[in-house]
């Protein structure tokens, strides 16, 4: 995360949600609200445009769906891929693992209470993904095969240490990092060091995509 404010994009159709998101994260110390998008193509403009540090992304925009622009901006070929955190209506899994597979880091419900909102910016922005322990245990578990992460396909845990390794599965069984540095008896910024360790010699751009990569290099399986 780079000093300074982190740089959010609004992207949503509704006025009135968009203007309380506005609201809600531009009054917060440490965030700054660089730009607004009431339509996909005009989210993608803006993406390339400002280079945010965190894009919120509804779903359901006219013009371009959040899903799409999601891809392009978040996905395998974007150039710079940006970090999103996608807000939606619907709690269907189906939207989940597409807004996950377009490469997104995050996912949360519009009826959230705005403090979720806050600090899922701030999550994103680190790097760490935005899942509930049990959407990443059954969902991603069960879309997996189907998700291909940004890390070579060949043995891509080969260079990890053995305590990395143990990071990683437990990343992948949903646990945070206080959870981990209990389970493994380290501090709490020891696991930080492991996690942003793993993420560097993977490639990966966070958590969610270390947890898919997990899964498809069979660290880990979907039934435990």
């Amino acid at each position: 995360m780079t000093d300074g404010p982190i740089r959010v994009l609004i992207c949503e159709d509704q006025e009135l949600i968009r203007a309380g998101y506005v609201t809600v994260l531009g009054a917060q110390p440490d965030l700054e609200v660089v730009g607004q998008a009431a339509n996909g193509h005009e989210a993608l403009a803006e993406v390339g445009r400002l280079r945010p540090d965190v894009v919120v992304m509804d779903i359901q925009m006219p013009l371009l769906d959040g899903i799409e622009v999601t891809r392009r901006v978040a996905g395998p070929g974007a150039e710079n891929p940006a970090k999103v955190l996608v807000v939606t209506t619907f709690n269907v899994d189906q939207y989940v693992y597409d807004a996950l597979r377009a490469g997104a880091s995050g996912f949360l419900l519009k009826d959230a209470p705005l403090d979720e909102l806050v600090e899922g910016v701030r999550t994103i922005a680190r790097g760490e993904s935005l899942l509930a322990p049990a959407v990443t245990r059954t969902l991603i578990g069960r879309y997996a095969d189907r998700i291909k992460p940004a890390a070579p396909a060949d043995g891509p845990l080969e260079g990890l240490a053995r305590r990395e390794l143990e990071v990683l599965k437990l990343i992948a069984g949903g646990l945070s990092n206080a959870e981990i540095a209990a389970e493994l008896v380290l501090s709490v910024e020891t696991v930080k060091t492991y996690v942003s360790r793993i993420l560097t010699k993977l490639d990966l751009r966070d958590r969610v995509q270390a947890v898919v990569l997990a899964y498809r290099s069979g660290l880990v399986s979907a039934g435990g």
